[in-house]
């Protein structure tokens, strides 16, 4: 929950090549500080703990961000997903075993800015050669 000192952050994925929400993805998230008046560079990356996607799509347990942060970073480990559809498909259909590719994008890793007070939900839209996101509420 953000504070008038905080942000807060929330994400959920939707597997747009089934419909469905993608459940099981591990994401971690991140943080750093922006730009200072004195230093004039940006912070370092500082790991914050992560989660994995529920039934529903949904990181409902990302940890809260610390006070100052102006940038967050989402690390979506998409590849063990894919992977796990390659291998059900494969066990319906033993004749497209040689088929899979494999993964495209092993990971997606989202990077946005934050100010203190507001709630960022941002939502990942999956499929195997693509995604996108937006700032959803």
């Amino acid at each position: 929950m953000s504070t008038s000192t905080t942000a807060s952050v929330s994400t959920h994925i939707l597997d747009t090549s089934l419909g469905r929400p993608a459940e099981g993805v591990p994401v971690r998230i991140a943080a750093r500080a922006g730009r200072s008046a004195h230093e004039g560079q940006e912070g370092e990356w500082q790991a914050l703990g992560g989660s994995a996607t529920d039934a529903d799509g949904r990181c409902k347990d990302l940890p809260a961000l610390p006070e100052g942060i102006t940038h967050v970073r989402l690390d979506f480990a998409v590849e063990p997903y894919f992977l796990k559809k390659q291998a059900d498909a494969q066990q319906d259909a033993p004749a497209n075993r040689d088929s899979g590719a494999g993964v495209f994008f092993p990971e997606v890793a989202i990077t946005f800015a934050v100010v203190p007070g507001e709630h960022y939900h941002v939502p990942l839209l999956l499929n195997p050669f693509g995604y996108s996101v937006y700032r959803g509420s």
